[in-house]
C-alpha cells in the first residue's frame, strides 16, 4: 500500500480545515510565548494553499508540495512562514515525479523537509520548537519502514509519537525565536509551531486512512 496523490490533495485540504478551525487555538498558544499570530498565520496560509490546489491537483506529487511551499513562504508570516515553506519545497525533491509514494519514499520525503526546517532554524532537539516534533516523526517512520508496516499504520504510530513530542515540548526551555527572549518564563507553555506539525501529521494519517 502507497500514499497516492489524491491523498496528498486530501491532506492538504484537511489542513486547511484543521489550521480554520485551530487558528484561536494556535494564537493562543503563541500569545503566550510569541507574537500572538501563529494561528493567523497558519490559516491565512493553508487558505491559499486551497485555493491554489484545484488548479494542481492533477500534477505530480512532487509539483504540489513545491507549490504548496511557495505559497505558504509568500504568504505567512513571522518565522513559520519560511519553515513551513522550506519544509514543504524540500520534501517536494525526493517525491518529484511521483504519483504515490511507498512507506520509504514517504520517510525520504518527511525526512528531507525536516532537515530543510533544521538548516533553515538552526535548531537543535530541546530547543522547543517544530524540530522537536519533525525529528521523532522522522525516527518513527524509519522505524516504521523497516517494520515493513503499511503507511496508514506508520503514520499511526508516527502521529501517536508527535502528539507526545508536541505534548513534551511544555516542559522545555526555548532556545530559538522569539519565545527565546521569555528565558525560563516560557517553561510551561506547549510551542505553535510543535502543536502545527502535530495538526499536520494528524490529517495526513486521516488522509492516508480514506
Amino acid at each position: 500500500m502507497s500514499l497516492n496523490r489524491e491523498q496528498v490533495v486530501d491532506w492538504l485540504y484537511r489542513c486547511g480545515d484543521v489550521f480554520n478551525q485551530q487558528c484561536d487555538f494556535l494564537t493562543g498558544l503563541d500569545k503566550e510565548i510569541g507574537d500572538a499570530d501563529h494561528g493567523l498565520n497558519m490559516r491565512r496560509g493553508f487558505s491559499k494553499v486551497v485555493e491554489k490546489l484545484p488548479s494542481i491537483a492533477d500534477k505530480d506529487i512532487g509539483f504540489i508540495l513545491k507549490n504548496t511551499g511557495m505559497v505558504l513562504l509568500s504568504n505567512v508570516g513571522g518565522a513559520s512562514g519560511p519553515l513551513f515553506g522550506t519544509f514543504f519545497i524540500r520534501a517536494a525533491q525526493s517525491a518529484q515525479a511521483h504519483q504515490s509514494l511507498t512507506l520509504v519514499e514517504l520517510y525520504q520525503m518527511m525526512r528531507e523537509g525536516a532537515e530543510g526546517v533544521i538548516n533553515r532554524g538552526k535548531a537543535e532537539p530541546g530547543d522547543k520548537t517544530m524540530c522537536d516534533v519533525w525529528l521523532p516523526v522522522v525516527e518513527s517512520l524509519r522505524q516504521s519502514s523497516e517494520q515493513h508496516l503499511s503507511v496508514a499504520d506508520a503514520l499511526q504510530a508516527a502521529t501517536g509519537v508527535a502528539e507526545a513530542a508536541a505534548h513534551a515540548t511544555i516542559a522545555m526551555q526555548a532556545r530559538k525565536g522569539r519565545a527565546s527572549y521569555l528565558g525560563e518564563r516560557s517553561i510551561g507553555h506547549q510551542d505553535p509551531g510543535a502543536t502545527s506539525a502535530l495538526f499536520m501529521m494528524q490529517m495526513l494519517t486521516a488522509a492516508a486512512r480514506e
